[in-house]
Order: C-alpha cells, then structure tokens, then sequence
C-alpha cells in the first residue's frame, strides 16, 4: 500500500485529500505545519508529498526545498497543490524540487494520475 503525506493547514483541504486516497488504497499520514512535515516525511518516508504553498511559517515551497535538498527525503516525489495558480508559482515549485503542481480544486482523476505518474507506483 502507497503512502501519501499530505501537508495542509486547512482540516477541510487534509479531509478531503485523505478521502479520495484511502477509497483508493493509498495510506495517509497528513501534517497541518510544513516544519513537522519535513520531519514526518524524514520518519515515515512516504512514497509521495502533496504539498500545500501558503501555510503560517514555512511555506510549502520551503518545505519542498527543504525536502528535495536533504539526503533523507530528495527522494520522495513532491506534488504541490495549491490555490496559487499563476504560472510564475508553478515555475517556482519546480525550481524548489515539486515533481508537479496541481492547482485547488483539484479533481480525484487529476490528483490520483498525477500521484501514478510521478510516484511510479
């Protein structure tokens, strides 16, 4: 069973993600702060990040670099999903290590191919 870590400081955002994945298999663990995110993923080691950006403290594109840079994590796949939909914001999440962006509200096709595709599961 794949495990998903979601990273989202809204319960609604960790509530509805938590229930496309599990009707699908997949195991989650969910963080509402990016600073215990970084050192869940370290821990648990999940086979993909859904990262949010705008989170109090560090920001998701924070935490992305953070994870893509690190020798524990730099090799779980990070996918941001995120309000934020400018494409300068998807540029960006890409230089900081993201493997994808999807942009809020994002459907369970959307979320589920994505995962697939940059998990390699």
């Amino acid at each position: 069973m794949a495990k998903v870590l979601i990273i989202d400081d809204s319960p609604t955002e960790i509530h509805k993600l938590t229930q496309i994945l599990t009707k699908h298999g997949y195991s989650v663990v969910a963080s509402d702060t990016a600073e215990a995110a970084v050192q869940t993923a370290s821990k648990e080691r999940p086979d993909v990040v859904l990262m949010d950006v705008v989170m109090p403290g560090v920001n998701g594109f924070q935490a992305t670099r953070q994870l893509s840079k690190s020798a524990e994590t730099e090799d779980i796949p990070v996918i941001i999903v995120s309000m934020k939909d400018q494409e300068t914001d998807r540029i960006w999440g890409q230089r900081q290590g993201a493997k994808a962006y999807l942009t809020k509200p994002v459907s369970e096709k959307q979320l589920l191919n994505t995962i697939m595709q940059v998990a390699r599961l």
